[in-house]
């Protein structure tokens, strides 16, 4: 059959429109690529680090460059060329330190450009004016020697020179926030921070840190003299009454443990569990109110003996066996059964329900990072969000959880980390390491 002239004038046309189309999409197209910041960079210091990420969906990425400019001085940051075409993106991370690159202290310009693969060379200018700053912030010690318990508590406060992003005390690698408090009508950074049970002989490195909004860093090394103490270490031997009372509670809360053995349960709830309940208190304890709460010392539970002492080692054995071994950071009281358990000091309940090992258990926010939890609880008589004053009552004592009789086993936490209550328990102590060191500040 001889094709007609508008079955060859369609085939045409469609040829025509889809080499057009081709050609649009491709060498033709006129979109330009996209550039995307990850932060906003209206200011530049030494440890400012940018991230970039360019795209085009058509011919691909051909030339990325980015450039700091200051008065005549213009300075190649980064420039990349994709000679391949169908680089559809491209992320880069940039230090911009002007240090680096001499610029000065005041204004210049980043400018970043990205061009494709297509016939018309397509490009995406993207231009920031910035303030080009240098200079760290200062951090002003308001105090002088620290003298410091292992696995206690030691306050900071310090000034700084210029408005900051992050700022606190590093011990080793671990950070503890600082929070800003008004003194004679100037902002003065508080920091409450925790030692290592075993400071003593780590001797871990302390320092107080800074960082401005342009990425610049300042830290001073914190005087301090860690005291020595020493911890207690005891092996406990477990017994099939123990296992019988205490290990059936856990395996009808966890599923996996059904079917478990007594001495396989208390291995799983001894370590695996026993670390899941810390990293839950420790992601409770990264939020707290900028102010203090507490005031005065902490309140110890009335009348009761101390059974358990913070710090103590202890190492399980079941018919000479090792099942293991933990830190007790905490102080248990035992006083008589369903005792009423008070707030040792006025804060706002954060947590308040079943916590693993610690049973029913309620934890309070004393402001600025500092914290108190109460474990093995029969009831609960407060909730999440609540007000309580010093000496309200939070429930009653009792066994729940990892508890082998009744009592109250009492914890304080500085940002999620255990410390020594008996501290702050002490008039002494809090008068000498934190309210003359508060009032002291110039």
């Amino acid at each position: 059959m001889k094709p007609n002239k508008w079955m060859i004038i369609g085939v045409a046309a469609v040829l025509v429109l889809g080499g057009a189309a081709w050609f649009l999409l491709t060498v033709g197209e006129f979109q330009k690529p996209r550039i995307d910041l990850d932060q906003d960079v209206s200011l530049v210091g030494r440890q400012k680090v940018l991230g970039i990420t360019f795209r085009d969906s058509g011919s691909g990425l051909k030339k990325a460059v980015v450039t700091l400019s200051q008065g005549t001085r213009t300075q190649v940051i980064a420039a990349e060329d994709f000679p391949q075409r169908g680089v559809r993106e491209k992320i880069l991370s940039l230090p911009l330190d002007p240090w680096h690159w001499k610029l000065q202290e005041g204004s210049a310009t980043l400018t970043i450009t990205a061009t494709d693969h297509s016939l018309w060379a397509n490009t995406a200018v993207v231009t920031k004016p910035v303030k080009v700053d240098i200079t760290p912030p200062q951090i002003l010690l308001t105090g002088a020697m620290n003298h410091i318990n292992p696995g206690g508590t030691c306050l900071v406060t310090y000034r700084l020179s210029k408005p900051v992003i992050m700022s606190g005390v590093m011990v080793d690698r671990r950070f503890f926030p600082a929070f800003t408090a008004d003194a004679g009508g100037k902002p003065l950074e508080v920091v409450y921070f925790a030692l290592p049970v075993g400071a003593a002989t780590a001797r871990p490195r302390i320092q107080v840190v800074a960082r401005d909004a342009a990425g610049n860093e300042g830290a001073v090394t914190l005087p301090a003299l860690i005291l020595e103490k020493k911890f207690r270490s005891d092996e406990m031997s477990l017994g099939d009454a123990f296992f019988q009372q205490k290990m059936p509670e856990f395996q009808a809360a966890i599923p996996e443990l059904r079917g478990k053995t007594p001495v396989e349960t208390f291995v799983y709830v001894n370590s695996k569990l026993r670390e899941e309940n810390a990293k839950t208190i420790f992601s409770i304890c990264q939020r707290s109110v900028p102010k203090q709460l507490w005031e005065g010392p902490f309140l110890r539970m009335k009348d009761a003996a101390p059974m358990a002492q913070f710090g103590d080692h202890r190492y399980y054995r079941y018919n000479g066996q090792s099942l293991g071994e933990s830190t007790h950071m905490g102080v248990d009281l035992a006083s008589t059964a369903q005792a009423p358990i008070e707030a040792a000091n006025s804060g706002l309940v954060v947590f308040a329900g079943p916590l693993g090992i610690y049973g029913n258990a309620v934890i309070l926010d004393h402001g600025q990072g500092l914290f108190s939890l109460y474990a093995h609880l029969t009831g609960i008589q407060v909730k999440n969000g609540q007000e309580v004053k010093k000496g309200g009552v939070l429930g009653t004592s009792g066994l729940t959880g990892l508890a082998g009789g009744d009592h109250l086993h009492f914890s304080i936490l500085v940002a999620g980390e255990f410390v020594n209550p008996t501290e702050w328990w002490d008039p002494h102590w809090i008068k000498d390491n934190v309210t003359a060191k508060l009032a002291a500040t110039p």
